[in-house]
């Protein structure tokens, strides 16, 4: 199918093809994934909670960000790679952004990066593409601000908050990015923004009208229960699968069920 590219995830809007886009943390996981046919995966920064148990996304560092998205990229033929610029990584000032990005490309083997927040960080985005990388931008909830926005909520309900978001896409868009990930706010708006921008929109729990849509791997494969937000659709239930595959276990080897003749060597 060769691999998808930013000008590809274009043309798809233009035709009103709808976008698909997954987080992956590991080559297995990866590999799985790509063969299926996902158009993007993500090395999301959300692999702090879900792979290494922080309670949010922002004590991740670049260091693991690189590790995980250098696992990733073997495991990935088809798919763009984007990896998440961790907190604390692009806000400080434009080159330091450009080189933390670059590393991500480089070093890494991600194809593009994405950063969260509107238009106060168009002058970044400004320069990284300028540097020749690729940016998704991420607006709405954005975990990397929980404590400014006083937790996990849904942005852009009143009509100012809603104006300042709509904003926020289409400055971002004149800066350059390729798509606009929409996370947590209402159908309407992200009906809205969608409309209005040329770059394709990914909704997160931001309704069915975006040009494509992501969700967190161990979300959708039941394998984290610690936040189970209402736009989350659990497609398997592994999590209750591998316990009881490793009981099974347990209680086999525990009786001496396990191993038998066939599972040794003469």
């Amino acid at each position: 199918m060769g691999r998808v590219t930013t000008t590809k995830l274009a043309r798809m809007k233009k035709d009103g093809e709808k976008i698909t886009m997954l987080t992956a943390y590991d080559y297995t996981t990866a590999k799985i994934l790509d063969e299926a046919g996902i158009d993007i995966l993500l090395v999301g920064d959300s692999l702090g909670m879900v792979m290494l148990g922080y309670e949010n996304t922002l004590p991740v560092t670049l260091d693991e960000m690189l590790h995980h998205a250098r696992a990733v990229g073997r495991g990935t033929e088809n798919a763009l790679l984007v990896a998440d610029m961790p907190f604390l990584s692009y806000e400080i000032e434009a080159k330091e952004a450009v080189r933390n990005a670059g590393r991500l490309i480089k070093e890494a083997g991600a194809q593009a990066v994405k950063v969260e927040g509107g238009a106060e960080i168009a002058e970044t985005i400004k320069a990284l593409v300028a540097a020749k990388i690729p940016v998704m931008g991420h607006i709405g909830l954005t975990p990397q601000a929980i404590h400014q926005m006083g937790g996990y909520k849904v942005q852009g309900r009143n009509s100012e908050a809603a104006q300042k978001l709509l904003n926020d896409a289409k400055v971002l868009s004149k800066a350059g990015i390729f798509a606009l990930v929409l996370e947590c706010i209402p159908y309407q708006l992200a009906k809205e923004i969608t409309g209005s921008v040329e770059v394709p929109t990914i909704g997160i729990g931001a309704g069915p009208h975006c040009d494509g849509q992501v969700l967190v791997i161990h979300d959708i494969l039941g394998l984290y229960e610690e936040i189970r937000p209402k736009f989350v659709k659990r497609y398997r239930e592994l999590g209750s699968q591998i316990k009881g595959a490793v009981t099974e276990f347990i209680n086999e080897v525990r009786e001496g069920e396990f191993p038998t003749l066939k599972e040794s060597y003469e």
